[in-house]
């Protein structure tokens, strides 16, 4: 009788073991399908998300048909220059090369296309090369992006600051022509912020990872003089 019993417990012992086992498994299951499911739903979040991102956006008048860059120009020899207001390499490059870039523009030998990139918003207290680039949108939409950019680089502030304030970008935009309350209207209210971000996310997946950069049909140059970007675009003319 005893033994009959004893070998019903180890039988209900045993049957408690598989029942436990089973419902050990069916936790695990359902924890890694929950899991899944997470991850699957996360991962068209961010796609839906990086598509919303890089697709909307205004394009200032004057930009490609990418909405990179703004272009100047139509010249056959396409001259990419990807700065960004806050860098004072950018700003001696503008220095030397400034008006060699003018005029390979003017004699109709070269296209430029000026991509103001924020790569530098981490050395600005106000996101100051996004601000700045974004208002360059606005001078674009009033005709002045070249005036007002070279104002920029005039005026550039000092890295780790806060920057220009918005009025004194606006006053920027007054003396070079632009109608004050209209481009006063367009930088406070940040109409090309979402410019700003594309053209920064294109020239990074460009493969573009500092300022200046600059590309001559595609192509890098190596000579910054001005006599290096006269001959670069000279070559790739022919």
């Amino acid at each position: 009788m005893s033994s009959r019993k004893g070998r019903r417990d180890a039988a209900r012992v045993v049957r408690e073991q598989i029942a436990r086992e089973k419902r050990r498994k069916r936790t695990l299951w359902t924890s890694i399908a929950a899991v899944l499911v997470l991850v699957i739903a996360g991962g068209i979040g961010w796609a839906a998300y990086s598509s919303q991102k890089s697709d909307e956006f205004t394009a200032p008048p004057g930009a490609n048909d990418a909405g990179t860059g703004i272009v100047l120009g139509t010249g056959p020899v396409t001259i990419d220059l990807y700065e960004d207001y806050l860098c004072p390499a950018c700003k001696q490059f503008q220095q030397i090369n400034g008006e060699t870039l003018n005029q390979l523009v003017s004699e109709g030998k070269a296209k430029l296309v000026f991509h103001p990139v924020a790569f530098l918003n981490r050395f600005s207290t106000t996101e100051y090369s996004t601000r700045s680039s974004a208002a360059s949108g606005c001078a674009a939409q009033g005709g002045k992006f070249r005036e007002f950019t070279d104002q920029l680089f005039d005026r550039q502030p000092p890295e780790g600051g806060a920057g220009l304030s918005n009025d004194e970008l606006v006053d920027i935009g007054a003396g070079v022509g632009l109608n004050r309350d209209e481009f006063a209207s367009c930088v406070s209210d940040g109409t090309y912020r979402s410019w700003t971000e594309h053209v920064t996310d294109e020239a990074s997946k460009s493969g573009v990872t500092g300022t200046p950069t600059i590309k001559i049909n595609g192509s890098e140059l190596q000579d910054r003089s001005p006599e290096g970007l006269k001959s670069a675009v000279e070559a790739a003319g022919k």
